[in-house]
């Protein structure tokens, strides 16, 4: 059974920081590349940031860029979200995806597997 389970979301205020991990069990997880996304009330799930098998590549969206960096572990078989400098815009609930393919990692229905999300919000 695949299970993708994020942990570390919380309340911090403005400029905090925060980090997301996202462990994995059930797949061969080298073989995934993963990212996360958001999905804020009443929004979209928008793409956050990826990474690529072996953690050479990354890849952001511009609204997180030089505030959020993602990395992984391949032998905890975690993926990680450091989040700093955060904003109140920032706040929605995070979630992580793997994805077995080689889609665009922007796009969420590239993705094989999903996690159950984790609350983050950021308060003015």
């Amino acid at each position: 059974q695949v299970q993708l389970v994020e942990s570390g979301g919380g309340l911090v205020q403005a400029g905090g920081s925060l980090r997301l991990s996202c462990a994995a069990s059930g797949i061969d997880f080298i073989r995934y590349r993963m990212g996360w996304f958001r999905q804020a009330p009443g929004k979209e799930r928008e793409f956050v940031a990826g990474i690529d098998w072996r953690g050479r590549n990354t890849y952001y969206a511009d609204s997180v860029k030089g505030r959020l960096t993602i990395s992984r572990d391949n032998v905890k078989n975690t993926v990680f979200l450091q989040m700093r400098s955060l904003k109140p815009d920032d706040t929605a609930v995070y979630y992580c995806g793997a994805n077995g393919g080689w889609g665009y990692l922007k796009n969420s229905q590239e993705y094989d597997y999903w996690g159950q999300g984790t609350q983050v919000t950021v308060s003015s």
